[in-house]
């Protein structure tokens, strides 16, 4: 039997997925990106103790508010990939019981990915940068990890939202955007594409924990201008 560590649970996500959504956030992430605002989901020790079962049966406990909408449950984090075992045990209880399932991830795991899909409703698969510059810029991380997940989920059929979070300076422009559609145009099944204007609610968190936030001098990014970029994109 899994154990694994949960940060919190969020009975009414309305924007993690389709329907209302129970949002489980695991511990766990070995991305630092410059603009996260879960700092305090990093570490794997952190958070609550769950059997898979405990979790599922509090999952549960929201079917009738989120059944009637469509909705189900996601699995965020952190990144849910940092702990296969316990997640793939949770997604097996959860589709036995026909709860729709959906992970948010920028797909940097522990690998299999291929079981873990075959569970898996929909992926919210959140794309850093295109290049591997940028990647390691904005993560501190190579990309490979994420290009196998993307590999999978591509072989798979998964069905996918692309999420790019717009940060100026990093991902902004409209040369960045453009080159942004011409990458995802060769991904698969992916049903829709959200640009998520970066924005600075996640700074308290950093002086809260004594760390210093690395992009304390760059500004939330204008949304009437990323309400442009969105223009651009044509999946």
């Amino acid at each position: 039997m899994a154990i694994g560590r949960i940060h919190s649970i969020e009975s009414m996500g309305l924007v993690d997925g389709p329907g209302i959504r129970v949002v489980v956030f695991f511990q766990g992430c070995a991305l630092r990106c410059k603009y996260c605002h879960n700092p305090d989901t990093w570490a794997m020790d952190g958070g609550e103790e769950y059997t898979a079962e405990r979790l599922v049966k509090k999952i549960e406990s929201f079917k009738p508010y989120f059944q009637r909408s469509g909705g189900g449950v996601t699995f965020s984090g952190g990144d849910p990939l940092r702990q296969p075992d316990f997640l793939l045990e949770v997604l097996k209880l959860c589709k036995e019981n026909g709860i729709n399932t959906c992970i948010d991830t920028a797909g940097y795991g522990f690998g299999n990915y291929d079981e873990i899909l075959k569970y898996t409703d929909l992926v919210l698969f959140d794309i850093k940068d295109i290049t591997r510059e940028g990647y390691k810029n904005i993560t501190l991380m190579e990309m490979d990890e994420s290009l196998k997940f993307l590999e999978a989920m591509k072989k798979n059929n998964t069905k996918m939202w692309i999420r790019h979070v717009v940060v100026p300076g990093f991902t902004d422009g409209e040369e960045h955007i453009r080159a942004f559609n011409e990458y995802i145009l060769d991904i698969p099944n992916v049903e829709k594409v959200e640009l998520l204007p970066y924005h600075l609610l996640g700074v308290n968190k950093y002086e809260g924990m004594n760390m210093k936030y690395p992009l304390q001098d760059v500004p939330a990014m204008d949304k009437e201008l990323c309400e442009g970029y969105k223009k651009i994109i044509t999946k």
